[in-house]
């Protein structure tokens, strides 16, 4: 077994950040459409939580934002002329395609791939698979920068494997590590991957929600699973409950989290929760009484609750063994149940030692927390060593990050600013930037010509 650590890659929130409500099924996107957005401010609080996790000893990187508003989808839905002409015709004709294809959701690293370990994998590399997002067209429109800022950062054959995203339909809807966590008792040794599905695409008997859309399918997670060669014994497949699907849980992650021996959810988050609990057990094996199922009832957190605050949507980093602190939002100390469970939740007995808060309004307005900020990455010596150095946070980057969005950033955007020639101009000059702060190369369309 290789000695590994689990690094943390947040999204930098881009200079088009707004709310304009695309979200159908994300209840915190739909309450706050039409408000006025901060981007500078988004920016700034999320720098601001990556630097705290570097500085309490986390590996913690940054994977760069889209450009936005994304003109080569708005040209293949017929628009055309300048790019001035193209944006003052959608603004016109189709102003919620503009808005969609204006959104900063790439901020939302969890949905942004899965990513498979090397100490799990079939050729002992490191498996990304970035997302296909279909269910919604302006994250569908995602995945192939994704795979361009992915494979800049992680740009060693030797350690790293990409492959493409899947097929984009529905029947293979993809939404990423919001619906993949993995269990292991040290981050190094092989682990159990955990795919959380709400449909089976292929199989019409599995119940689907009624009033919001399932939008990952068993079918995807098999097929990551196939491509990332992993071990059938150590994949558990579970589905998630259409009820709370149908409440605002539009993904795992905001109804559940796990960490190497721990699994925190909601009592109602799973289909069936004692299959759940079987299956992971079984792919657990020896020493049953090292992992921890801590399970949220709901007399203490309705699942109401858990939507408003996003307690689920939290990191959950491992100091030592069985000793983890908790990264949750402002939000949850503003809803008496979901902080006093808090509270007795690291007062207790179990793994979950240390609760910290972070204000994160900014992405929390448009149905995103901690946990969607992220994406997870388990790394050896040899492959943090491997990965591109300007991607990853210290005191240098941080400053040069905040002067970079000072720079560039607006301070308040409303929807009808994405019709704005200038702020096309300012977000590529922006990117144009960023791309030689953190050695990327041209990720971008409008660099490529």
């Amino acid at each position: 077994m290789n000695k590994a650590n689990e690094a943390n890659f947040d999204g930098l929130v881009g200079p088009t950040h707004n709310y304009s409500g695309l979200s159908f099924g994300n209840v915190a996107s739909l309450n706050n459409v039409d408000q006025p957005s901060n981007p500078k401010e988004a920016a700034k609080q999320g720098l601001t939580k990556m630097k705290a996790l570097a500085d309490m000893g986390f590996i913690q990187g940054v994977l760069a934002p889209h450009e936005r508003p994304h003109i080569p989808s708005l040209r293949r839905l017929g628009f055309s002329g300048s790019d001035a002409q193209v944006l003052q015709q959608a603004s016109k004709h189709a102003p919620k395609i503009l808005a969609a294809a204006s959104s900063a959701s790439c901020m939302w690293t969890a949905n942004a791939a899965t990513v498979s370990p090397s100490a799990d994998t079939h050729d002992g590399r490191v498996h990304f698979t970035p997302a296909n997002l279909v269910n919604k067209f302006h994250r569908s429109i995602e995945h192939e920068t994704t795979g361009a800022i992915l494979a800049a950062t992680f740009n060693n054959a030797e350690h790293f494997a990409h492959h493409q995203a899947l097929p984009s339909v529905d029947h293979f809807g993809d939404e990423g590590a919001a619906n993949h966590t993995r269990f292991s008792a040290e981050y190094g040794q092989q682990g159990i991957e955990f795919f959380v599905y709400g449909m089976a695409a292929f199989d019409s008997s599995v119940p689907k929600p009624s009033r919001f859309p399932a939008r990952h399918t068993l079918e995807a997670s098999q097929a990551v699973a196939r491509m990332h060669g992993l071990t059938d014994e150590k994949v558990v497949y579970a589905q998630q409950n259409p009820a709370v699907i149908d409440a605002g849980v539009f993904h795992n992650d905001v109804i559940a989290v796990g960490n190497r021996n721990a699994h925190f959810y909601h009592q109602e988050a799973f289909l069936d929760t004692e299959k759940m609990q079987k299956d992971i057990m079984t792919a657990w094996g020896d020493n049953p009484e090292t992992f921890h199922f801590i399970e949220v009832p709901s007399q203490l957190v309705s699942v109401e609750e858990c939507v408003k605050s996003y307690l689920f949507n939290s990191q959950l980093l491992s100091r030592n063994a069985n000793d983890m602190t908790i990264v949750v939002p402002g939000e949850c100390q503003n809803i008496p149940a979901v902080w006093e469970y808090l509270n007795s939740l690291v007062a207790g007995q179990g793994p979950i030692n240390q609760v910290k808060v972070y204000d994160l309004k900014q992405s929390m307005s448009n149905g995103g927390g901690p946990a969607c900020l992220r994406l997870r990455v388990v790394l050896t010596e040899a492959e943090h060593a491997a990965v591109n150095p300007h991607c990853l946070m210290n005191d240098a980057l941080y400053a040069t990050l905040n002067q970079w969005v000072d720079k560039h950033y607006r301070d308040r955007l409303i929807e009808k600013d994405l019709a704005d020639p200038q702020l096309l101009m300012e977000s590529r000059t922006a990117l144009d930037e960023l791309t030689k702060i953190m050695q990327l190369g041209s990720v971008y369309d409008f660099q490529k010509g």
